[in-house]
């Protein structure tokens, strides 16, 4: 890793921390941010030894360790995820508004956990439940048949694959509407999925779903040279010996995988892989070497910040976080709109 990459890495992972540890002091019991580090410190094993832990309530231990510090690790691990795998789409498309959102991962996922949620509900798997299982299946399945329409003579088509995203998501939310009125004692659960968020985050869960997109997204950065020479044309990166279709099919299958995980425990969530791969670019440049590992660790920043703020509105209830990231992604993504609309018409 280049000495600018690994300083804007250290940077970001201090403010990560920092973050996370007042994340897990927010909630309906506010703790104080001593004794969450020296509860979260306790477990560390170099660090027990020399941790006093004298006076510390052991409800708030509970709280912290069975309740706050799995959620904060999910919403950063959910953020890192759709980050990534943002970047990468916008790297293959070599547009800055493809995401796993508007590309229709999350619709199939969504659609999913519909089917899960209500012909499957409290079922498991593997400790697992169904409704993670279906929004998984769906978010892939959706993918694979949005990257078949959109081959063009063996090619992937950019404008094709974003307009049958576009589509597709509406059919699938169509008929999620269908479902909902058929079952409407579901209806609650329904759309509070549909909204994303991250009540249910467990230890089991994220021991399920961390090993898969960590190693998703450690296998992706060694594509990130061959992305540069993408953005290059693909006419360009053919001459430079890069097999383009084939990386493009395996960036696409990674980054898809990434986002299905996601999605499949989190529930819709919007524009996080759309604005902060945006935002990242502007600060490091457009060399996905650098771009890449910065803009994954700045997606777990905003969807921590985003699901403190969810939390912290109505304590002692809480708002999807799906709600703030669109709150605060809608008016990003019109910007980009509004600034690629010359090269649009």
């Amino acid at each position: 890793m280049k000495l600018k990459t690994a300083r804007y890495v250290i940077i970001l992972i201090i403010i990560l921390a920092v973050l996370m540890i007042i994340g897990a002091s927010i909630g309906a019991a506010s703790l104080p941010i001593t004794s969450v580090v020296k509860i979260i410190s306790s477990k560390i094993p170099i660090l027990k030894n020399f941790i006093n832990m004298q006076g510390i309530d052991l409800q708030d231990i509970k709280i912290i360790l069975d309740i706050r510090l799995p959620r904060v690790l999910m919403a950063v691990l959910v953020g890192i995820a759709l980050s990534s795998s943002g970047v990468i789409f916008q790297g293959i498309f070599r547009n800055p508004m493809a995401d796993p959102y508007i590309l229709g991962v999350s619709a199939g996922a969504a659609f999913g956990a519909t089917i899960g949620l209500i012909f499957a509900k409290g079922t498991k798997l593997l400790n697992f439940s169904l409704t993670s299982i279906f929004a998984f299946a769906g978010a892939i399945g959706v993918t694979f048949l949005i990257y078949n329409i959109s081959k063009v003579k063996g090619k992937i088509s950019v404008i094709t694959l974003l307009l049958s995203g576009v589509a597709l998501s509406s059919l699938l939310s169509s008929l999620i509407s269908l479902m909902m009125i058929f079952k409407t004692h579901d209806l609650a659960k329904v759309y509070f999925w549909i909204m994303g968020g991250l009540s249910s985050a467990s230890w089991a869960n994220l021991m399920v779903i961390a090993p898969t997109i960590i190693i998703i997204i450690i296998v992706s950065y060694f594509f990130m040279t061959d992305l540069n020479i993408l953005s290059l044309g693909e006419e360009r990166a053919s001459q430079l010996g890069v097999q383009t279709e084939k990386v493009k099919k395996i960036l696409l299958i990674l980054a898809s995988f990434i986002a299905a995980a996601a999605v499949s425990v989190s529930g819709i969530i919007g524009f996080v892989g759309l604005i902060t791969p945006h935002i990242m670019r502007l600060i490091v440049g457009p060399d996905h070497k650098i771009l890449y590992p910065t803009a994954t660790i700045s997606g777990g920043i905003v969807m921590l910040f985003s699901d403190t703020i969810a939390r912290m509105i109505l304590t002692p209830r809480e708002i999807p976080v799906g709600i703030i990231t669109s709150i605060i992604g809608v008016p990003f993504f019109m910007y980009l709109l509004l600034k690629s609309k010359k090269q649009v018409f």
